[in-house]
């Protein structure tokens, strides 16, 4: 009975904790600008997330590693610090993205300039880290996530073009504006394979203990939480398409994403709009910046877990009150929110082969997982969905750039 509490709980959570600021932002941006026509994107990235979310929960429970953990001690610190840099470097711009989109649903709510809330949320964020434990992080905030849900009612009653919606399962190239469409679709792959999940999906596990009896909850909240959590980014492009595509509203803006949801619920949908986005962003900047404490604290072998008090793991801590407070200045600066969540997404899908083949190398090998290795399948669309997002993100991001 304890293991289904735990399935039910982790995919409740899943679905809550599942969006964040980069699916928000790239959803309502292809939806808005291509209607349906990158829902294919969306689908292709959580069936690879799926895959790599339970491949990190069985590695932590076969072998008691964390994924950078098992990375370093099978490969080396000299080599674990090329993708080491690589991904703080993201989670840095993604954490900013991320208070910046917390900051942009206060300023919604209340009118007051994001650039003012910034310190505040990252205090709050900061205090939930420094009191926390991993319980409350991971399924705490993930609960109130759930108000997301609000984007799959809102298709119901708009009621879309079911064949439509079919056809747009295969990939197809527009007319005009294609380098902003492979953009798109990049942001869109980098936003759902984000290594920051996988890192803390391994770290959870190792926190809560996990072993091989687990190896079936993993499998159930990897698979259906992931999957019924990607429900909600499609209905945030679908929502987008059928709202401000027809408008002919682009969203350059979250202001102008805010309007998504207030043709099926009226002014309420602005609130839950600006709900949504706040607990969303605010739950994935608990996680991503616990992930860069994590790998981190990992790769140089100290003490951590976010459940010890922080004086019994001082520097991974550390890690992290610097990490929260330094990525505030890109909001302070006057960075816009959105176009670094576009760009961050873009950059992740660059750094993934560094993330990816190693992960593989380790799934594939027998003293870190025995009989549990990875099957062709497993490794065949892990594989693919990777080179494409790569080779996508090396075209489209100079396109996109030169472009303006």
């Amino acid at each position: 009975m304890s293991k289904i509490l735990e399935i039910f709980l982790g995919i409740v959570t899943s679905i809550g904790g599942f969006l964040d600021v980069g699916a928000i932002a790239t959803s309502a941006e292809a939806g808005s600008s291509f209607g349906f026509h990158l829902l294919w994107a969306i689908v292709l990235g959580t069936i690879c997330v799926i895959f790599l979310v339970e491949m990190s929960g069985r590695l932590a429970a076969v072998s008691q590693h964390t994924l950078a953990d098992a990375v370093r001690e099978r490969f080396g610190f000299n080599f674990y610090v090329f993708p080491l840099i690589a991904e703080v470097i993201v989670d840095f711009l993604v954490l900013g993205a991320e208070i910046g989109g917390v900051c942009i649903a206060l300023q919604l709510l209340t009118g007051i300039d994001l650039r003012w809330w910034a310190l505040p949320v990252a205090f709050a964020i900061w205090l939930l880290l420094w009191k926390g434990t991993f319980g409350l992080i991971e399924n705490g905030i993930s609960l109130f996530g759930l108000v997301t849900l609000a984007f799959v009612v809102a298709i119901f009653k708009l009621r879309p073009d079911l064949p439509a919606l079919t056809q747009s399962l295969l990939p197809s190239l527009p007319h005009q504006d294609t380098p902003h469409y492979l953009f798109i679709a990049v942001s869109i792959l980098g936003a759902l394979i984000s290594p920051y999940l996988f890192y803390f999906y391994s770290s959870g596990a190792v926190e809560d203990k996990w072993d091989k009896s687990y190896l079936g909850v993993n499998r159930a909240v990897a698979s259906l939480g992931m999957g019924f959590g990607s429900i909600v980014s499609i209905g945030v492009l679908i929502v987008a398409a059928q709202v401000l595509q027809p408008r002919g509203i682009t969203v350059d803006s979250y202001e102008q994403a805010a309007l998504m949801l207030t043709q099926p619920f009226g002014y309420w949908g602005f609130i839950l709009f600006a709900v949504s986005l706040g607990i969303a962003c605010f739950g994935a900047a608990l996680e991503v910046t616990l992930d860069t404490a994590y790998i981190v604290a990992q790769a140089l072998g100290w003490n951590w877990g976010e459940n010890l008090h922080p004086r019994e793991a001082a520097r991974f801590s550390s890690i992290y009150t610097v990490f929260v407070f330094s990525a505030t200045v890109l909001i302070l600066i006057g960075l816009d929110p959105l176009q670094l969540t576009l760009f961050s997404m873009a950059l992740t899908a660059v750094i993934l082969p560094t993330v990816i083949v190693p992960f593989l190398v380790l799934m594939n090998d027998r003293k870190y997982v025995g009989d549990h290795k990875n099957g062709w399948i497993s490794n065949g669309v892990v594989v693919f969905t990777t080179i494409l997002a790569f080779v996508l993100a090396i075209v489209a991001i100079p396109l996109e750039i030169f472009g303006g």
